[in-house]
């Protein structure tokens, strides 16, 4: 997983660096999602690992199925990767460049775990708590699990705070244990 995070990383700061230059950066968003959903199709999949076809072909199949969201900089990023065997790489470059995104507009995707449904105000509380103690724009999105059986399992990118009282039932029978 790291090595196609690496081999990743110049292609997505290439295309971001781009974007950012020519003012596209949801367009170049737009593109690279519905690459990755192009690229990950088992009938693509097929095209895309079948040695027989060149890698214009592959580029140009791609590019046949996508090309309503693709301006020619978007083309010419789609022959660069076939050209160089990356098309697989897609979905790492389409994440990567979320991260990228996210981190220019000041803004960050949460993912709230809870016991019970939230209503609305205790939603836009936490999300305005959680804007406060991140300090961006919060992005909320919220899923119930019975099994936590009260409280909450706040998740972004590169934090998880586990407020959950199955966690702190756990935490309670391994010092009992010890």
């Amino acid at each position: 997983m790291a090595e196609l995070n690496t081999v990743a990383r110049p292609y997505t700061k290439a295309a971001f660096e781009h974007a950012v230059a020519k003012g596209s950066l949801d367009q170049w968003s737009e593109m690279l999602a519905t690459a990755t959903a192009v690229a990950k199709h088992e009938t693509m999949k097929l095209v895309l690992d079948n040695p027989s076809f060149t890698r214009e072909q592959k580029a140009e199949a791609m590019i046949s199925v996508c090309e309503e969201q693709m301006d020619q900089s978007t083309k010419n990023f789609i022959h660069l990767l076939a050209e160089n065997q990356r098309l697989a790489l897609l979905p790492e470059i389409s994440e990567q460049f979320e991260q990228l995104k996210a981190n220019q507009q000041h803004s960050v995707e949460v993912n709230l775990t809870t016991a019970f449904d939230l209503g609305e105000q205790q939603q836009q509380k936490l999300t305005q708590a959680l804007s406060s103690k991140l300090g961006r724009e919060v992005s909320l999105t919220t899923e119930v699990d019975k099994s936590i059986i009260g409280g909450v399992i706040v998740r972004t990118d590169d934090m998880v705070i586990d407020g959950s009282i199955r966690a702190r039932l756990a935490k309670l029978a391994e010092a009992m244990n010890s």
